[in-house]
């Protein structure tokens, strides 16, 4: 469940990233985006550790900040697979939305999501 809440959230993002950034980011729809959100879902769990092994060293000498990198990488191989559908313009901007992405769902989990879960318990 969490999963698919995650999915939802990140295309959520997607669709509002393109609605404000509409000259380097386009989107196709709802659909587009919930597809590239499962696509950048697999690609985070068959890819990303990956990228994150071979890039240990300069990840360990930036502490942490290649990861940006890592992320904006995985959404350029999304935009790659999914053609016209989902259109990130230059790697410059994937780099920026995968910042934006991670404190957008930051800042979900922490005000929306674990209150929530500590409701339930």
């Amino acid at each position: 469940m969490r999963w698919l809440i995650g999915c939802l959230i990140n295309a959520v993002i997607f669709i509002a990233l393109a609605g404000y950034f509409h000259e380097s980011f386009q989107l196709n729809g709802f659909w587009a985006a919930l597809q590239a959100s499962i696509l950048l879902s697999i690609l985070n769990v068959l890819v990303r550790p990956l990228l994150i092994l071979f890039t240990l060293p300069v990840t360990v000498l930036t502490m942490g900040l290649f990861l940006f990198v890592i992320n904006g990488i995985t959404l350029e191989l999304t935009d790659y697979l999914m053609g016209d559908a989902f259109e990130i313009h230059g790697f410059t901007m994937a780099l920026f939305f995968a910042v934006l992405m991670s404190l957008v769902n930051i800042i979900i989990q922490k005000t929306i999501l674990e209150p929530s879960r500590k409701a339930k318990n």
